[in-house]
């Protein structure tokens, strides 16, 4: 099998496509929580506790000296990006909960009676020629 029949056959399979899918859904998902974090939760959230914007805070370690930037450790960002995290944590945790309960129902519903084996079937031909009699 050559490689490129390989390589269709392999990216043209369902759970591959799926996760394709899924990946592009998320990185979606990923920038609406952020711009939910960001543009809508933090504001407020910084003006309750006196119109902090939380992404300006940080910890300066050296001062910008003439062309060379500031070091500094950003912890604004992190608070901002572990928020978006628990969001996207919890929407993850939802979506997984909701299929595991349809997976749940499925599982639940009554299977169909088995079939009557070949014996059982040929019996009940017996009793019924039986009470014809």
């Amino acid at each position: 099998m050559g490689m490129v029949s390989e390589f269709k056959k392999f990216a043209m399979k369902g759970n591959v496509v799926d996760m394709a899918v899924g990946i592009v859904i998320g990185a979606a998902f990923g920038k609406i929580v952020s711009s939910f974090v960001n543009d809508i939760l933090m504001p407020p959230i910084g003006m309750m506790i006196g119109g902090v914007d939380f992404s300006q805070l940080s910890f300066t370690l050296k001062e910008a000296v003439g062309e060379t930037a500031a070091v500094t450790i950003n912890y604004g960002n992190f608070i901002q990006t572990a928020l978006d995290f628990i969001i996207i944590a919890f929407a993850i945790f939802m979506v997984v909960k909701g299929m595991n309960r349809m997976k749940k129902k499925e599982e639940e519903k009554p299977a169909a009676p088995p079939k009557p084996t070949n014996e059982e079937v040929l019996l009940a031909e017996i009793r019924d020629l039986l009470k014809k009699d």
